[in-house]
């Protein structure tokens, strides 16, 4: 058994299905299904029962999901042990990065990373910052938006102050009734939003919410005049000449989205998450 087929059997716990698992792996289904029934034949025992909606573990298959969630963990170990004691930056780096800074920082970041210690294996996860603080601890390095993580070390990486975009003027002079564009994010930036709406009532009025998925079908969709849409200048500095936009201030102090870098007590010890935590420190994000 390779280290990768206990990875496998998790991942398929996780996710349920083959078809899906095998989307998020980038291998085939077939190949999926193989991998599977030779482990089944390795261990001797049906590992997952398939049903209508997902796989369901067996007794057996719950023994060795275990038995799998412990051989990964002492690999970890045994890897960053090694790293420790290595006069070389090596082991495995793990992240769990908010996607609008996986995709606007991130690559160039871990581009002059890996130039610097070949040697580190990356292992990435992006997602929502709600998602990547709901499983923070299993990783060594956490990038989320909004609040920081509580019982973790947190660094302030930046701010992001944030805007509110149209292809219409936004009149002094009297409300603007137009539909609000809003991408998938945590309960901490809408409700930034929301504060921001209700204090500017008079000024701005949604007539009614259209949600996407992605900022960057929010931005296009922004572009093409369906309606206001409000975001960081992160993703929208290269806007601010061509579309009509405000500050969003209370206060006459910016309304801002802060990034923060989130990492267990010692973790700094293992010197690949010690190398990548200055390199992120290091960043002049905006």
């Amino acid at each position: 058994m390779k280290i990768e087929d206990y990875e496998l059997l998790l991942k398929l716990n996780e996710v349920g299905t083959i078809r899906g698992t095998a989307k998020i792996i980038l291998i085939s289904q077939p190949a999926v299904t193989q991998r599977l029934k030779y482990i089944e034949e390795y261990f001797g025992e049906m590992i997952f029962i398939r049903t209508s909606k997902r796989l369901m573990p067996t007794p057996a298959g719950e023994m060795i999901l275990n038995h799998a969630k412990e051989v990964i963990v002492r690999e970890e170990n045994i890897k960053n042990s090694l790293s420790q004691s290595s006069d070389d930056v090596q082991g495995t780096l793990s992240i769990a990065c908010s996607t609008l800074v996986s995709q606007r920082f991130l690559p160039s970041i871990l581009s002059e990373y890996t130039k610097k210690f070949p040697k580190v294996a990356i292992d990435l996860v992006t997602g929502i910052s709600e998602d990547i603080k709901k499983g923070h601890k299993k990783y060594h390095v956490s990038i989320i938006r909004g609040e920081k993580l509580k019982e973790t070390v947190s660094e302030r990486l930046f701010d992001d102050p944030l805007y509110i975009f149209d292809t219409e003027p936004f009149p002094n002079d009297k409300l603007k009734e137009r539909p609000l564009i809003s991408f998938k994010s945590d309960d901490s930036m809408h409700e930034l939003v929301d504060n921001w709406l209700y204090y500017h009532q008079n000024q701005l009025k949604p007539v009614k919410n259209i949600r996407v998925d992605q900022i960057e079908t929010c931005k296009q969709f922004m572009k093409e005049g369906l309606g206001m849409a409000v975001l960081p200048k992160s993703v929208s500095d290269s806007m601010m000449d061509e579309y009509p936009h405000i500050s969003l201030e209370l206060d006459g102090n910016p309304v801002t989205r802060d990034t923060w870098v989130c990492y267990q007590d010692g973790v700094r010890n293992l010197p690949q998450v010690d190398q990548f935590i200055k390199a992120l420190l290091d960043e002049k994000f905006l």
